[in-house]
């Protein structure tokens, strides 16, 4: 991790930040008692700059794109884009029925060697349907880079899909 970037602040004004009590039904369909909310850190500059230093320094060397999955990781993936000067393209969960119709929205480089950028992951179902419809279009995905793994399967499932998984802070490291 860079030097200049606080990774236990953060961590602390994350939660500070998006960490909801209550019942929570989770994109994985499993209930939560807690919420992070990736929209109460991911729309505060103050946040997401130390946020895209650090999911940038977890990008491994050699990337020529970055990608991230709409909608909640596309101020993610356009900030790390920022940091690093990478471009980014966006994957869609589902085609548009009007204009172009595409899955990926951006160009994706002949021979993309990508970094995918995530907020947020329980079982990473949707991180690792964006990195096979990637794969599948040509691209090596080097490394799957998220904010939080709240520890519920994410790691095992990108790595059992073949895939890279590193994240910026896990639900033990946040304390929560």
């Amino acid at each position: 991790m860079p030097d200049q970037l606080d990774l236990q602040q953060l961590g602390i004004n994350l939660v500070k930040a998006a960490y909801l009590e209550g019942d929570f039904l989770l994109s994985s369909g499993q209930r939560s008692r807690y919420y992070l909310d990736k929209y109460r850190f991911s729309t505060d500059p103050l946040l997401l700059k130390p946020i895209a230093l650090g999911l940038a320094g977890l990008l491994p060397a050699g990337l020529n794109c970055l990608a991230g999955v709409e909608l909640g990781a596309v101020p993610l993936v356009t900030a790390v884009s920022l940091e690093t000067g990478l471009p980014f393209v966006i994957v869609r969960k589902g085609a548009k029925d009007y204009g172009t119709a595409k899955l990926i929205e951006g160009v994706l480089p002949v021979h993309a060697r990508i970094g995918l950028i995530e907020d947020v992951l329980t079982t990473a179902a949707q991180a690792i349907r964006a990195a096979q419809l990637l794969t599948e279009l040509g691209a090596t995905i080097e490394r799957i880079v998220y904010v939080v793994d709240r520890e519920q399967g994410a790691d095992a499932n990108i790595r059992a899909a073949g895939f890279d998984p590193a994240a910026l802070f896990t639900k033990t490291s946040l304390g929560i």
